[in-house]
């Protein structure tokens, strides 16, 4: 089978990951067999930040929660290291509110945004609904969909008449 792979151009990796991505998506329908291509282009890649997301949003939309908060995890590690960031949220949380047009640092706030609804699915509501106040508490245009979500954590029970 011949695979175009210059059609993904943006992905800074070798032209066989490329190959092993576009494979994933080809073989969609038949999951055993796509969590394989993109379990590859992981293993050959380990964190590549492209091919890190391209595995987020394959887990997050193939229902595999737990492999996808995995994922959002390495990213924020990665970023993390990459800009230096500090762990504890006081001290991360003014760097963010100053930097959050950085193309790094809006991939962080998105990644630890999508963190919470992963962590939603699972069923961790309170692990949610900090991440999700967390950013609402930076994100004042609601760019990263944390309000909205903690909006729906937080929302009483509709009672019924």
């Amino acid at each position: 089978m011949q695979i175009d792979t210059n059609r993904f151009s943006w992905f800074d990796v070798s032209g066989d990951v490329k190959e092993l991505l576009i494979l994933a998506a080809k073989t969609w329908e038949n999951t055993e067999e796509s969590a394989k291509y993109m379990q590859q282009a992981l293993a050959k890649t380990e964190d590549n930040t492209d091919v890190l997301v391209a595995a987020y949003r394959y887990f997050y939309y193939k229902n595999n929660y737990v492999l996808a908060l995995t994922t959002t995890e390495k990213i924020t590690a990665k970023i993390k290291k990459e800009e230096n960031l500090p762990d504890n949220w006081e001290a991360l949380k003014p760097i963010l509110v100053q930097r959050q047009e950085e193309p790094q640092i809006r991939l962080f706030l998105n990644t630890y945004a999508a963190s919470g609804l992963v962590l939603a699915k699972l069923g961790k509501i309170e692990q949610a609904k900090e991440i999700s106040a967390r950013i609402k508490g930076i994100d004042d245009k609601n760019d990263f969909g944390a309000g909205i979500l903690l909006d729906i954590l937080t929302r009483p029970p509709e009672e019924d008449d």
